[in-house]
């Protein structure tokens, strides 16, 4: 899932794909790298940000969601708006990708299940200004599972037909760097949500955390690639559905490596 962000203030590229003709074609050009799918968001969800206006996310989203359905290319929409998500499905939508996992507007869950598309539903404690205060768990895997479980419930009681939900941990979303990595190392267990899994780790903090150079300063965001698709290869040889990842090729090759090496074709 290669991320076209077209927002001014996200963490990796925030504006850099922000006008309609370039969030189009970064997002073919993704494409050509070898994504499977096409996440368009108008909202950023990184910590702190504040929340844009319904009117503006609209703005933001549905001229490059149009342009790429309408050159063929499969799209999912990055909401957690229903009135957003109904917009970007009459554009051409594939998938609806949901951070909020039906909590922040409980009436999307309805237009996904209304539309018979594929849904992302992922773990979440909050909106950005506020979730990283809530970062806080005895047991991160067993308690994400509770939640996210929950929340997949919730799904199925909205109308969302099982074989249509993907599930989502949550890395980053009111999570510490420690919380991400027991996630990671602890994968297999989320196997007993009994849905497919979505991974969104790429160019995040705790990435750079990790490769903080010698006097402590993180590794600065498009310095984390390489470790991404490193995480890339080792959670596809955990048997994940998918990575949404911000540099798609060496994610897709880092992929290609893992499922040959698991005995299949990518």
């Amino acid at each position: 899932m290669g991320v076209v962000n077209v927002t001014p203030d996200s963490f990796s590229d925030g504006g850099e794909w922000f006008s309609p003709d370039d969030a189009v074609r970064h997002g073919l050009e993704l494409l050509a790298d070898g994504a499977d799918i096409l996440d368009v968001g108008g909202e950023s969800t990184r910590p702190g940000a504040a929340r844009p206006p319904e009117d503006e996310e609209l703005r933001r989203v549905l001229p490059v969601v149009t342009a790429l359905a309408r050159a063929g290319a499969p799209v999912s929409i990055d909401t957690m708006r229903a009135r957003v998500a109904t917009a970007a499905i009459e554009a051409g939508v594939t998938l609806v990708n949901d951070v909020s996992g039906g909590r922040g507007d409980p009436a999307l869950l309805r237009v996904v299940a209304e539309a018979g598309l594929p849904y992302v539903c992922t773990h979440w404690r909050g909106h950005a200004e506020e979730m990283q205060s809530r970062a806080v768990y005895s047991d991160v895997v067993g308690e994400v599972m509770s939640e996210l479980g929950q929340q997949l419930a919730d799904c199925l009681t909205a109308g969302i037909s099982p074989d249509r939900l993907i599930a989502d941990p949550g890395i980053g979303f009111a999570k510490t760097g420690e919380h991400n990595w027991e996630l990671l190392r602890r994968l297999d267990e989320l196997d007993r949500l009994h849905y497919p899994l979505l991974l969104g780790v790429s160019r995040k903090a705790f990435l750079g955390t990790l490769l903080a150079d010698d006097e402590g300063q993180p590794r600065p965001v498009r310095g984390r690639d390489d470790a991404s698709a490193a995480l890339s290869a080792l959670v596809a040889a955990k048997g994940v559905w998918g990575v949404r990842v911000h540099a798609v090729g060496s994610s897709r090759d880092a992929v290609a490596v893992a499922t040959r090496l698991q005995g299949s074709t990518c």
